[in-house]
């Protein structure tokens, strides 16, 4: 079964930190690539972060410098470490996955909360 499994949301106060991890499990190509959405309510889908096949990632503006994604590729996980979060942070974190040679993502998790208060 194909499947991406967050974890790692929470709450925390203003300034601290989380790290959200992402599995992915039975995806048929081998050669996918992972980007970290979120959403809080009454607000549309944003991208966060991705990271390509060559590891190099792209952010958000909102959360460069504050948000790091990494992977490791034998655990079959991609990380998203938040650092200097703040309630604008506020929001299911969700991970998707597509076919590197693609724009589309076509898999998502069920994502995880995190909530920052103030």
């Amino acid at each position: 079964q194909v499947q991406l499994v967050e974890s790692g949301g929470g709450s925390v106060q203003a300034g601290g930190s989380l790290r959200l991890s992402c599995v992915a499990s039975g995806y048929p190509d081998s050669n996918y690539c992972i980007g970290w959405f979120r959403q809080a309510p009454g607000e549309e889908r944003e991208g966060v972060a991705a990271i390509e096949s060559d590891g190099s990632a792209r952010y958000a503006d909102s959360v460069k410098g504050r948000f790091t994604i990494s992977k490791d590729n034998a655990k079959n996980t991609v990380y998203l470490q938040m650092k200097s979060l703040n309630p604008e942070d506020t929001a299911v974190y969700l991970c998707a996955a597509r076919v590197c040679t693609s724009k589309t993502y076509n898999l998502w998790g069920e994502g995880t909360q995190v909530t920052v208060s103030s």
